[in-house]
């Protein structure tokens, strides 16, 4: 099987002359992708610009219709079973983690209506000619009208956050992995085939340097990537930023944590470890060694298999990836004591590639500097916490599950501004649903209120 992968501008389809192979775990091609040049990227956006936006009911229905055609549709010459297989051979994400992600961005698709409520302030209305702003009334309005998205290839549900921005009424372009670039063609298509027009919502396979074009030439821009990618962007108040999550759990002496030990590995092993939800660190009122020991005896028991099994959870990366994690791995490990994985986290499939074992070490201090390495795999740091260290080893978490039952330390976590979420009891790490945000709702970056008061002007004729 080899797919194309092209080009969706204002115009249509596009293929580039310059053009990437795309190849799967066992190395063969599957494929190839275009690579526009920055010449047409800055066309596409000018051309979007000059684009109609549908009405907000017409761009509910759409999101509606897409999320039937994304999950059921024969999209790009590919029926539903042929693109998730493709994903699962050029990803090494698993097939049942690929299906499960494909399911997560039809729901969110599908519960648009009503994320947009929730994300809008309870004093405003969606529209001036709400009866309310008659009386006054803050008006819930675009700060912008063009947004660029620069998507990751870990798994399809990082594609469940963008399509809000069409929702709110903005153009989109996105710009799709490399490594994975069929979810994002797919998701496009099915929009337009849904009713976005093709100015509303563009596909700009490209290189980097094109790449920041569209990110600097568009009003705002929603970035994936690695601590470098933060650090490139962060600085600039029209991009978010999709680093890494460093999620934690915090166990507290008053809490039996034995009860909990499923929560405690599954936080970890979700989706293979790959996501920026799964926890990478795990604190330990008293002594952690047993729980380092438990969560690794449930990891150890998952199995290696193929990622094209059902029962697959662990992600597959090629061997040379693999070696170079691997040896990564021993690298920032330094004095942490290894529970799990200490020899090698490798599993080499005959198939090609290899699949990426759990690792558990154990760390002497909740200032340890592992606790904040963050890896596309299941890993994690296990280490002490005093009541005296405070919020301090938990900040800058996208994520937080804490067990405790202690009103003022749950306070201080809610306040931490750097904890992005907090989850109380045994909710793993994981845990989402469409309607909840996820770094924040996106709209909080994209909109803002107006107020306004309205008059009917009089006839004069009456």
């Amino acid at each position: 099987m080899t797919v194309r992968i092209d080009a969706l501008g204002p115009a249509g389809e596009y293929r580039s002359r310059e053009r990437k192979t795309l190849m799967s775990l066992s190395g063969t091609v599957i494929g190839e992708i275009s690579q526009v040049p920055a010449l047409y990227v800055r066309r596409t956006l000018r051309a979007m610009r000059a684009g109609e936006v549908p009405a907000l009911p017409a761009r509910l229905a759409a999101l509606d219709k897409a999320a039937e055609l994304f999950t059921r549709g024969r999209i790009g010459g590919l029926d539903p079973d042929e693109y998730a297989v493709l994903v699962s051979m050029a990803s090494g994400v698993p097939i049942g983690v690929v299906r499960q992600s494909i399911d997560w961005v039809a729901d969110v698709l599908a519960s648009m209506r009503s994320t947009m409520e929730l994300a809008m302030p309870h004093g405003a209305v969606s529209s001036w000619q709400d009866p309310r702003t008659e009386a006054g009334s803050a008006v819930w309005t675009r700060k912008g009208d063009l947004f660029a998205v620069h998507a990751a290839g870990n798994t399809p549900a990082v594609h469940g956050l963008w399509p809000e921005a069409l929702a709110l009424g903005y153009k989109v372009a996105v710009r799709p992995s490399t490594r994975e670039p069929f979810t994002a063609h797919r998701l496009v298509s099915a929009l337009r085939e849904a009713g976005f027009g093709s100015a509303t919502v563009t596909l700009l396979p490209t290189d980097y340097a094109a790449a920041d074009v569209i990110v600097a030439e568009s009003d705002y821009a929603i970035v994936y990537g690695g601590q470098d990618v933060v650090d490139k962007y962060g600085a600039d108040h029209r991009v978010l930023t999709q680093g890494p999550g460093r999620s934690k759990i915090l166990v507290t002496a008053d809490v039996d944590w034995r009860d909990h030990v499923d929560m405690l590995a599954g936080s970890v092993s979700h989706l293979g470890g790959t996501a920026c939800t799964c926890a990478t660190a795990i604190l330990v009122e008293g002594d952690p060694e047993p729980v380092a020991r438990a969560v690794a005896e449930k990891l150890r028991a998952i199995p290696t298999l193929d990622p094209a099994h059902p029962d697959a959870i662990l992600s597959v990366q090629p061997l040379d990836t693999a070696r170079a994690l691997d040896d990564y791995l021993h690298t920032v490990a330094a004095d942490a004591v290894p529970v799990l994985g200490g020899d090698t986290i490798i599993d080499e499939l005959p198939s090609g590639g290899a699949v990426l074992r759990p690792a558990v070490h154990l760390v002497d201090s909740s200032k340890a500097p592992q606790l904040n390495v963050e890896l596309p795999f299941p890993c994690v740091w296990v280490g002490p916490w005093h009541r005296d260290d405070g919020v301090a080893p938990l900040r800058d978490s996208l994520v937080l599950t804490a067990l405790t039952t202690r009103p003022a330390l749950i306070d201080a976590l809610l306040d931490e501004p750097t904890i992005t979420n907090l989850y109380l009891g045994d909710n793993p790490t994981t845990w989402l649903r469409p309607g909840i945000p996820h770094d924040g709702y996106l709209a909080e970056h994209l909109m803002r209120t107006k107020a306004m008061i309205r008059t009917e002007p009089r006839d004069p004729s009456a």
